[in-house]
C-alpha cells in the first residue's frame, strides 16, 4: 500500500514537517516495503509558510514592524508570482513578550509590510493566512502599512491597535497601493466568525489575546464605530461585517475583505491546494493525517478535516494522528477519518507527551502499520 502523510503541526512540540518525519521512520521499521511520501499541510496560522516552503516555495525574509512596535525578521513564500504570507510571522502571538499582552494597542502592520514586500517581488496572487493573530484592529495597522490613512477629529493618525478605533473620524482608503487592485487576494482562514456580535473578534478571541471582560466590550465598541465609519455598517448591520470570515484575526479579515477585495475561503482548501495536494492523493492507497488535538475546533475547517474531505472523496481510507483525542468514533467518521490514535494513549503525562512527542509518534506509526500495511 503506498502511504502519503498530510499532517499539519503539533503545537508546541512539532513542526509538520517533523510530524512527517517521524511517522515516515516508525512506518519504515515496522513496513520496509511500504512506499510513503509526505506532503506537510496547514490551515492558515502558524506554519503556513514552512509548509509552502516545503512544497517547493522559495523563502524571503524582512524586517518588520511587531505587534507591540518593535521591528522583527518576518518570512513569506514566493514561487512563479503567487505567494504565501503568514500573518503570525508578523503580528502573531510568538512576537508578544513573556505575559505581555497587548490587547488594545497590539497592530497589524507588520502583516501590511510583508504584503507590499511580497508586491515588490512580483507577487500577483498572494494566499494571506490570518491564524495566530496577536491583534484585534481591524486590520487597520496592515491597510496602513499599505497607504491606508486612519484620522481622528483633529486630522492626526489615530495611532496602533484596537482600542484607538474609538477616536476614528475618517477613513481615507485614497492611498493603497494601486498594485493591490490587480492582486488576487485571498483572504486564508480556519474560522468564519464574523466581525462583531457574540460570535465576533472580539467576544470570541479577545480573551485568548490578553483581553479582559471590559476590554472585551471597549474592542467590541471600537470595532463597531470603526465599522461604522467606514460604511460598511448600516442600521440592520448589514454589509461586510456579517462576511464569513470578517472576525477573523481580530478583524483583519473585515479590513481585507472590504477595503482589499479580498476573496474569502477555506486556509485549509487554499493550502491543499497550493502544495499540490491533489496530484499526491493521486497516487496514494492510505492518508494519514493529524494535528496536536483532535477536538470540536478539528470540525470546523482545521487541516485534518480539510484533508480527510478530500481522501474520502476518493475513496480513500484516513487514519488520524494527534497529541490529544477528545472526539468520538461518530464524529470522526462524520468528518471521513476511520480511526484516530492518540499519544497521550501511550504516555498520559501531557508535559512528558509533549516533550516525547517525536518518539512517541514513531511508536504509533508502527501500530498504523501493523494494523493497515501488509509487512
Amino acid at each position: 500500500m503506498r502511504v502519503l502523510i498530510a499532517a499539519d503541526k503539533f503545537k508546541g512540540s512539532l513542526t509538520a514537517a517533523q510530524v512527517a518525519q517521524r511517522l515516515t521512520a516508525g512506518l519504515r521499521r515496522a513496513a520496509p516495503r511500504a512506499p510513503v511520501a509526505s506532503v506537510p499541510v496547514a490551515d492558515g496560522g502558524d506554519g503556513t509558510v514552512d509548509a509552502a516552503v516545503m512544497a517547493g516555495f522559495d523563502r524571503r525574509e524582512i524586517r518588520v514592524t511587531g505587534p507591540v512596535g518593535k521591528p522583527v525578521t518576518a518570512a513569506y513564500a514566493l514561487r512563479n508570482g503567487a505567494a504565501v504570507v503568514e500573518m503570525a510571522e508578523a503580528s502573531g502571538l510568538r512576537h508578544l513578550p513573556v505575559g505581555g499582552f497587548a490587547p488594545l494597542t497590539a497592530t497589524s502592520y507588520g502583516t501590511g509590510e510583508v504584503l507590499h514586500a511580497a508586491l515588490d517581488a512580483g507577487a500577483r496572487s498572494i494566499a494571506l493566512g490570518v491564524g495566530g493573530s496577536a491583534t484585534t484592529d481591524g486590520g487597520t495597522g496592515m491597510l496602513a502599512a499599505l497607504g491606508a490613512r486612519f484620522l481622528d477629529a483633529s486630522g492626526a493618525p489615530i495611532g496602533p491597535g484596537g482600542a484607538a478605533l474609538a477616536r476614528l473620524a475618517k477613513a481615507d482608503l485614497s492611498g493603497l497601493d494601486p498594485r493591490l487592485a490587480e492582486a488576487d487576494l485571498v483572504l486564508a482562514s480556519d474560522v468564519d466568525n464574523p466581525l462583531l456580535g457574540p460570535k465576533g473578534a472580539a467576544a470570541v478571541y479577545g480573551p485568548q489575546k490578553g483581553a479582559s471582560p471590559k476590554e472585551v466590550d471597549i474592542l467590541e465598541d471600537a470595532l463597531r464605530h470603526y465599522a461604522r465609519t467606514c460604511g460598511a455598517l448600516g442600521t440592520d448591520e448589514e454589509s461586510g461585517v456579517e462576511e464569513p470570515g470578517a472576525g477573523a484575526a481580530g478583524g483583519l479579515g473585515f479590513g481585507a475583505l472590504t477595503a482589499l477585495r479580498a476573496r474569502f475561503r477555506p486556509g485549509v482548501e487554499v493550502m491543499l491546494d497550493l502544495l499540490g495536494f491533489g496530484e499526491a492523493l493521486a497516487g496514494a492507497d492510505l492518508v494519514i493525517t493529524g494535528e496536536g488535538s483532535l477536538d470540536d475546533q478539528t470540525l470546523h475547517g482545521k487541516a485534518p478535516a480539510g484533508v480527510a474531505s478530500r481522501a474520502r472523496a476518493r475513496g480513500l481510507p484516513v487514519i488520524a494522528v494527534c497529541g490529544r483525542l477528545s472526539l468520538d468514533p461518530a464524529s470522526l467518521k462524520a468528518i471521513g477519518i476511520h480511526r484516530a490514535y492518540a499519544l497521550t494513549e501511550l504516555e498520559p503525562d501531557v508535559p512528558r507527551c509533549l516533550a516525547q512527542a517525536g518518539p512517541l509518534l514513531e511508536r504509533v506509526a508502527a501500530r498504523i502499520a501493523r494494523d493497515f500495511l501488509p509487512v
